[in-house]
C-alpha cells in the first residue's frame, strides 16, 4: 500500500522553534481554517473527467466525487505564511486489514447496539493524514524542596496503646536534566482528542520526507494549530515529566517542590502527517468516531450502548441469582 517515492538524497529536516514562533502570522489559521470572516474556499478541477470539486477549511486531499480519482490542493502547503510539511507516516495498515481491525472492535462490543454494527451500511469509512507537530528538547531544571522519610513510633498507654505514622522532612535542592525526542501533538481540530492521543505511539522513526505521492488516493488536512499553540501542550506534557524527574531526584516518602526552573535547550519541531483510518458512525442523532493507528493498527473509539440489551442482562442476572437463592434455601430446608 505504500507508494514506492524515490527519497535518495532527502532528509527530513527539523526547524528552530524559537525562530518559527516569530514568522507564522496570526492569521494564518484564520484564513485557511474557516475562522475568519471569509472561510477559505479552493476549487479543483479534476484532471480525468473535469468535474469540479470544493475545497473548504483544512482539508488538502480528497478524491473527487464523480470519477473517485485523487485529488489534491497544493496552494495550502505552498502558502508563504504556512509551515511546509516536513515528513509523512505511510499507512502500513490497508484498507481491508483496517475493516477487519474495526469489525474485531466492534463485534467485541457485546452492549453495542446491533444497528451500529452495521456501520458498513450506514457509517463512512475513510484514511485520513492528520496534521500533528513533533517537538524535541533538552531542559535543564534547578529545584529545591524537602525530602520526607517516614517512620513509625509507638504512643499512648494501656488499650490507647498505637502505632503512628511521622514524616522526618529535610531540605534539598539539586538540578536534572530530561531530553524529549518527536513529542507529538494532535494539530487538527474536529477529531475525538482521547481517543487519537490513545493511538500513541507513533512510531516517528519511520517517518519519510514529504512528498504528495504519499496522500495520493487519501483525504489529508493541514493544521487548525498553529506550531505555538501546539507546544503549549507539549510543554504541558513536558512540565509533567520534569516534575516526575525532580520528585524521583528528591527521593523518599514524599516530596515537597518549592521551586523549579527550567532552562531549555535545542527546541526544534517538524510538521508531519500521521495516519489515521476514521469509521463515523451516525446513531440516535450523535456522531460516534472509531480511529485506527494507520501504521500500528491500534484502535480508539467510541460506541453507544443498547439499552435493551443492558435491561436484558440485569434481568438474567437477576434471575440468575433468584435460582440460586431458591435452590440454596431448598437444600437447607431439607
Amino acid at each position: 500500500m505504500v507508494p514506492i517515492v524515490e527519497d535518495a538524497g532527502r532528509q527530513v529536516v527539523e526547524h528552530d522553534l524559537r525562530s518559527a514562533f516569530g514568522q507564522q502570522r496570526a492569521n494564518s489559521v484564520a484564513r485557511f481554517a474557516g475562522t475568519g470572516t471569509e472561510a477559505a474556499q479552493k476549487e479543483i478541477v479534476c484532471q480525468n473527467c473535469g468535474g469540479h470539486t470544493t475545497f473548504t477549511g483544512t482539508l488538502t486531499a480528497t478524491r473527487c466525487p464523480y470519477c473517485a480519482t485523487p485529488i489534491q490542493r497544493d496552494d495550502v502547503h505552498d502558502a508563504p505564511d504556512r509551515l511546509p510539511v516536513d515528513a509523512v507516516l505511510p499507512f502500513r495498515l490497508d484498507e481491508a486489514n483496517a475493516r477487519a481491525e474495526v469489525d474485531k472492535w466492534i463485534n467485541g462490543r457485546w452492549f453495542a447496539p446491533s444497528e451500529f454494527k452495521k456501520y458498513n451500511e450506514t457509517g463512512s469509512f475513510s484514511s485520513i493524514y492528520v496534521a500533528y507537530f513533533t517537538y524535541d528538547a533538552t531542559a535543564v531544571t534547578d529545584y529545591n524542596g524537602e525530602r520526607g522519610d517516614s517512620y513509625t513510633v509507638e504512643v499512648g498507654d494501656g488499650d490507647d496503646r498505637r502505632t503512628e505514622t511521622r514524616t522526618d522532612w529535610t531540605y534539598v535542592s539539586g538540578r536534572v536534566n530530561n531530553t524529549f525526542d518527536d513529542l507529538p501533538v494532535l494539530a487538527n481540530s474536529g477529531l475525538d482528542e482521547q481517543k487519537i492521543k490513545a493511538l500513541e505511539p507513533w512510531p516517528t522513526e519511520h517517518v519519510r520526507p514529504f512528498s504528495a505521492e504519499y496522500i495520493a488516493g487519501h483525504l489529508s488536512r493541514t493544521y487548525d494549530s498553529t506550531v505555538g499553540q501546539a507546544f503549549e501542550v507539549a510543554k504541558s506534557t513536558m512540565e509533567s515529566v520534569i516534575d516526575h524527574t525532580v520528585r524521583r531526584d528528591i527521593g523518599g516518602d514524599q516530596q515537597r517542590v518549592h521551586n523549579k526552573n527550567t532552562t531549555w535547550y535545542d527546541m526544534t519541531f517538524k510538521h508531519v502527517l500521521l495516519p489515521i483510518w476514521l469509521l463515523t458512525v451516525v446513531y440516535g442523532g450523535k456522531p460516534f468516531q472509531v480511529c485506527i493507528n494507520g501504521f500500528t493498527g491500534e484502535v480508539q473509539g467510541r460506541r453507544p450502548y443498547s439499552a435493551v440489551k443492558i435491561a436484558v442482562t440485569i434481568t438474567l442476572a437477576v434471575l440468575v441469582v433468584l435460582a440460586v437463592l431458591v435452590a440454596f434455601a431448598a437444600v437447607k430446608g431439607r
